[in-house]
């Protein structure tokens, strides 16, 4: 009888205690407990064990320890109770506050906060190039400040994307009187500098690809929605792909784009985008804006909610709060439903529906209600038509074209440089033509506008 092969053993997991701030005044999507409770996903994810928390309210945080000197030796004592390795707080501490916490826990124990923890999950899914180098500049503008004399090597604490990507490397030579952290500090600024020119490549070839996607006219729809949602199963079941889709946070960074088959013979791309949470860290936002640019330049927005999460309200707001952010939140957007499924009542989701025209209920893992969501995804690009007034340059004379052929003119004024266009245009259309006028705005913004040469008329 053949022996099985033992499988590896794998490292035991860190245990972590949470700890969790409400801040009078300050407006969080989120209750206390729920944002705890999506804390130990968080750290599940991160492959971490929560064996405890602790929670104080308070009016503004301690400028030295962000709790209470009273809350800091419980939660001590707590932790060697627990025997916790790592300390999990659920808002962001700032440098000083690390520095001061590092020193009441020593050596032994993490002190780590919500932003270092998302990095290290994006760290741990990063798989592509374009991936790590996002991550591993937002884990350095991350760490920088937070620098420390006993952080002496930045390859460590920069974590899976430093390391993967070879991190800072060797100290290097010292300059008369520097000391080891401004050789750190400097190797540091040198290395974000580095990250942002090779970022700055890549946002320069996806400006490239999707300017010849807009002249291919194939409208572009991007998913977006919280992260856990089902955005990669819905991709999977609407365009017959592949794409990983598990059960944990974050489980896709890097977007995925895959053409999508529609009613009545049209087509589309479909991009599925990195997941949403609340509390997103800066950093990932500035660090992923070649990725999220994705978003803000689609033709629409597919916008992806597990109804069956008690939160899903909360979890909407937030996203809608990110696409705010990002300047997308002008695109056309078609909401699904997801896990309508899971459901005790499934006349539950009605409500939501009548609110928003456009939504759907549906379960991207049973197909239910798939070719629904289809043609309301066609409707949208392809025979529903918003109203829009835009000056467009002469020198736009294909954007312009664009208009009379695709679009529904009623009137139109030439004037010197440019004409004033009024009309409706297809849902596909909305977001460029919005964009270039956008842009011819900034580019006027300073020269006094020009008499028309002709009055306004019939087309």
């Amino acid at each position: 009888m053949a022996k099985r092969t033992p499988e590896p053993t794998r490292p035991p997991r860190e245990r972590a205690f949470m700890v969790g701030v409400e801040i009078f005044g300050e407006k969080n999507m989120l209750t206390l407990e729920d944002s705890l409770a999506e804390l130990t996903l968080l750290a599940d994810t991160a492959g971490l064990d929560v064996v405890g928390e602790l929670t104080q309210k308070l009016d503004r945080p301690n400028p030295e320890t962000f709790i209470g000197s009273g809350k800091v030796e419980e939660l001590k004592t707590l932790a060697e109770e627990m025997m916790a390795q790592v300390i999990l707080f659920d808002s962001e501490l700032s440098p000083r506050h690390q520095r001061e916490l590092e020193a009441v826990f020593g050596t032994k124990v993490r002190v780590l906060d919500r932003t270092a923890l998302i990095l290290d999950i994006f760290a741990q899914h990063a798989n592509t190039a374009e991936g790590i180098l996002q991550v591993e500049l937002a884990q350095y503008e991350y760490y920088l400040p937070r620098l420390t004399r006993q952080w002496t090597h930045l390859a460590r604490q920069a974590g899976g994307g430093g390391g993967r990507s070879g991190g800072v490397g060797g100290v290097g030579l010292r300059g008369p009187g520097e000391t080891q952290l401004e050789v750190d500090r400097r190797q540091i600024r040198a290395k974000i500098s580095h990250l942002k020119k090779e970022l700055e490549k890549v946002r320069a070839h996806r400006e490239r690809y999707r300017s010849r996607r807009r002249q291919s006219q194939t409208p572009t729809v991007a998913i977006v929605g919280y992260t856990n949602a089902g955005k990669s199963t819905l991709l999977n079941r609407l365009t017959r792909s592949d794409v990983l889709a598990a059960n944990q946070l974050f489980a896709t960074l890097d977007p995925t784009t895959r053409k999508l088959e529609l009613p009545g013979g049209t087509q589309a791309l479909l991009t599925d985008t990195v997941g949403f949470i609340q509390k997103l860290p800066t950093t990932l936002v500035a660090a992923f804006r070649a990725t999220l640019e994705e978003i803000s330049a689609a033709d629409l927005l597919l916008h992806v909610v597990d109804i069956s999460h008690p939160n899903a309200l909360a979890q909407f707001r937030s996203v809608q709060q990110t696409l705010d952010s990002i300047g997308a939140r002008h695109i056309p957007v078609v909401t699904a439903l997801n896990k309508v499924d899971r459901l005790k009542d499934p006349g539950a989701a009605d409500p939501i529906l009548e609110q928003y025209p456009t939504a759907v209920a549906i379960s991207a893992t049973k197909s239910l209600n798939i070719p629904q969501l289809l043609e309301k995804i066609h409707q949208e690009l392809y025979e529903n038509f918003s109203p829009i007034q835009l000056w467009l340059p002469y020198s736009q004379g294909q954007l312009i074209s664009q208009f009379h052929e695709a679009g529904q003119v009623e009137r139109i004024e030439h004037g010197r440089g440019g004409v004033t266009i009024q009309g409706r245009i297809p849902g596909r259309l909305l977001a460029q033509f919005r964009t270039a006028s956008d842009e011819n705005r900034r580019d006027t913004v300073e020269t006094q506008t020009p008499e028309p040469e002709e009055t306004l008329e019939d087309e």
